[in-house]
């Protein structure tokens, strides 16, 4: 495996061959763990920097704050903020009594509020400027809620369920409306596009179905989506979907122990990346839980059950970097290379 510096993220290569701690420090990496603990990392070296205890619940979505501040850790019956840079474990903010797990965390483009959804079946948005930590805004689906993706406008929310709804909320008029892509097959992730181009969905069956996004007729009503593509990306349980920061790629994640990319241009399958080991007395790598591209969307991290998230080259296909030190099986990460 190459463990020679790379220039993975968008930042001078020559600061990170030189080692300047500024550059470094622009690299976010954080994995999340049926060890209820959350890892840090040096993400250009591999070196954990900062282990925090979470020990009430596993850990089931993580996000990074668009100032890069803090990270939000969405667990069972809360969200926990941590301070990133700060050596100390304990979260700086929590948001607790809620019910059941809560599934999704996001951001706001400018930080102004977090969004959450759980199994409760609620959809919450918090004024991250107000002091009470209240929720002030609540929306209601008819299953346990999967995943959330906020559209690039900020102003409509998709939210995936259980029950194989992808709900769209228009948060200026509180409009909402419904899209069944196959019945009573809960949908796992949704995202939709940084160029607000396309949004996919992928559900347990392995399927990704693919819509081109168009916006509303009218200045009061939803973004429109027309059928683009079904994908049978997996044949098995489909995890993750996630558009790359240039809209060109789109990667899925499985059961099957493999990490798919797809080109957004005809929908093709670019490459597949997998661990495959030539030993018949190693254990399976297991399921493919999370995914994040790199800011230059030529990177992806992942995480799995094997206890260890990795760096891939998506062009070359390998593995350029290995984040061990979990016990239990990484579920879920948080990756943030852009400069600000």
């Amino acid at each position: 495996m190459d463990f020679t510096l790379f220039p993975f993220y968008s930042l001078d290569y020559s600061i990170i061959m030189s080692g300047d701690p500024g550059g470094i420090d622009q690299v976010i990496l954080a994995t999340g763990s049926y060890d209820h603990t959350i890892r840090f990392w040096q993400a250009h070296s591999g070196f954990c920097t900062k282990t925090v205890q979470h020990p009430d619940s596993q850990v089931n979505a993580m996000q990074i704050t668009p100032d890069k501040k803090h990270l939000a850790a969405a667990g069972y019956q809360h969200v926990r903020m941590y301070d990133i840079k700060s050596s100390h474990q304990n979260p700086i903010i929590c948001y607790d009594g809620l019910n059941k797990n809560v599934t999704a965390v996001g951001f706001q483009e400018d930080g102004k509020w977090m969004y959450t959804g759980g199994e409760d079946h609620m959809a919450r948005i918090w004024d991250m400027r107000s002091r009470n930590m209240q929720c002030n805004r609540m929306f209601q689906v008819n299953a346990a809620i999967t995943s959330i993706c906020l559209h690039p406008n900020q102003a409509e929310m998709i939210v995936a369920d259980q029950g194989g709804c992808i709900n769209v909320w228009d948060l200026r008029s509180d409009k909402t409306e419904q899209l069944i892509p196959e019945v009573n097959v809960s949908i796992n992730c949704v995202d939709i596009d940084p160029d607000a181009s396309y949004l996919a969905a992928v559900n347990t069956h392995g399927t990704c179905f693919v819509w081109s996004v168009s916006p509303a007729k009218t200045l009061e009503g939803i973004m429109q989506l027309n059928p683009r593509r079904k994908l049978d990306a997996h044949k098995k349980y489909g995890l993750k979907c996630k558009f790359s920061p240039d809209s060109v790629l789109l990667a899925t994640t499985s059961a099957d122990q493999s990490v798919k990319i797809w080109q957004t241009s005809n929908f093709q399958p670019l490459s597949t990346l997998k661990l495959n080991s030539t030993d018949p007395a190693d254990p399976p790598h297991g399921w493919m839980w999370d995914c994040a591209f790199s800011a230059d969307s030529q990177y992806i991290v992942t995480a799995s059950s094997d206890c260890m998230a990795r760096l891939w080259n998506i062009e070359q296909g390998v593995v350029k970097r290995e984040y061990n030190g979990h016990t239990k099986a990484v579920v879920s990460l948080a990756f943030n290379d852009t400069i600000l």
